[in-house]
């Protein structure tokens, strides 16, 4: 059995000094003990679940940013679609591995891979596509829940258009078959939307969920005025009120965004045990607007983060920007602070609302749990000085990514001194699959 022994953890018994993990062969925590130096590292953390990525939107970076009348997510959603139809299996391995490594880097051990660029650039059906997804994956070490989408519709009623073509499947039992095709053992359903998939469809994969040990259920609901707008237009009823009425809602799921739920809806979310996914980085980006996490997260809401789109991949960023995000809408202070201060319960429920979203046994630094761990270091400038219970909320407030010492996953090292053990190669790689892309 492996030996791994940390200064000080964050383990559910709060921050614990001469913290020992033992480790079995599958990378699972064994045992938790005390024990002395030498030290694998100053203060381990449980890694952080990402709870929502695409990962080929990495590649989207520095696209798409000249104003064009006026702006918005539809208008962003034109760019991503010129990339979309062009991006090779060969290339998609190079931006999801570049993706991941970041992610590792950054504190995010495991991902929950909203996948839906299925089809080769002719619109021609493959598993090459998610292949590459799933090697990138691997080869990285990040811990992936692969979650194929369902895309079927152009909007409520509205047929696919020729910029959706390689996201489309013709039908629920061709998604189904093509989900059923894909050589990994950790899947789940994705739906992509009310608006993409007709309620119909979306009850039919419902049932066929539960007869599949792949069962997280995740969907992307609420997040722009004019979805919800369409919605009571054509159902009479808001996004996550019409979810709610039209099947069992409940803890498998994870409701991406939820931007703009409205009170009862948010009542709903809280009743069913689903989890909302919150992506501040890309909700900001895309000007979507601000989900009442501080009430959420108050009334014992699961709530997770996500790097979705991925320009910037940095998990201690995402939790500051949904903290600031809701100090400028209620012009108050720690809106999801408690005694012990803001960064330790900002990772704590963020790592436990991962964990309901990707259905793996992480975010907790326990017996049973995945040896998944971002460790900092003394050394690091946000905190120096300051004793460890003070480390999170200094990094929360005036930290990054960069902080990281080590990340382990499993109990494997796969960052050390803040760099990934093939980063180099990777970075190289994917610089190579952007000049293609460019010509």
């Amino acid at each position: 059995m492996r030996k791994l022994t940390f200064k000080h953890a964050l383990t559910p018994d709060g921050i614990v000094a001469d913290c020992v993990f033992g480790i079995d062969e599958a990378g699972l925590i064994a045992s938790v003990g005390h024990g002395g130096p030498p030290y694998d590292g100053d203060l381990a953390l449980p890694g952080m679940p990402n709870a929502h990525s695409h990962a080929f939107q990495r590649a989207l970076a520095g696209r798409g940013e000249r104003r064009a009348g006026d702006d918005s997510f539809w208008s962003w959603r034109d760019a991503m679609y010129s990339l979309a139809a062009r991006v090779t299996p060969e290339q998609l391995y190079a931006i999801a591995a570049q993706a991941y490594v970041e992610m590792l880097a950054a504190g995010f051990t495991s991902v929950a891979e909203f996948h839906y660029l299925h089809h080769l650039p002719d619109g021609s059906a493959t598993t090459a596509m998610a292949d590459a997804v799933i090697a990138a994956a691997r080869d990285t070490g990040i811990r992936l829940r692969l979650l194929p989408v369902y895309y079927h519709a152009g909007g409520f009623g509205k047929p696919a258009g020729p910029g959706q073509r390689r996201f489309v499947h013709a039908s629920v039992d061709a998604y189904l078959a093509f989900v059923d095709s894909l050589d990994h053992p950790h899947k789940g359903f994705a739906p992509h939307s009310l608006r993409a998939v007709p309620l119909e469809h979306l009850r039919e994969i419902l049932r066929e969920s539960q007869t599949r040990s792949h069962n997280p259920l995740h969907i992307h609901i609420s997040e722009q005025e004019a979805e919800v707008q369409q919605c009571m237009e054509s159902h009479g009823a808001r996004p996550i009120e019409l979810l709610a009425d039209s099947l069992d809602l409940n803890a498998q799921w994870t409701l991406v965004h939820a931007t703009h739920a409205d009170e009862g809806e948010r009542t709903r979310i809280l009743a069913s045990g689903a989890c909302v996914a919150l992506c501040p980085l890309t909700e900001a980006y895309l000007g979507d607007g601000l989900f009442a996490a501080a009430a959420h997260h108050a009334a014992g809401g699961a709530w997770a983060i996500g790097s979705d789109s991925n320009g910037r991949i940095d998990a201690v960023e995402e939790l500051r920007w949904l903290e600031y995000g809701q100090r400028l809408r209620d012009r108050r202070r720690a809106r999801l602070a408690d005694e012990n201060g803001i960064g330790l319960p900002l990772w704590r429920a963020a790592a436990a609302g991962g964990t309901q979203a990707t259905g793996f046994p992480v975010g907790r630094l326990e017996a049973g749990c995945h040896a998944d761990l971002v460790v900092l270091s003394a050394d690091a400038s946000p905190w120096r000085g300051l004793p460890p219970e003070r480390w999170l909320d200094a990094w929360v407030t005036g930290g990054s990514r960069h902080d990281i010492d080590a990340v382990f996953v499993g109990g494997d090292r796969v960052v050390q001194a803040g760099r990934h053990r093939d980063g180099e190669r990777i970075s190289v790689d994917f610089a190579g699959a952007l000049q293609e892309l460019a010509r």
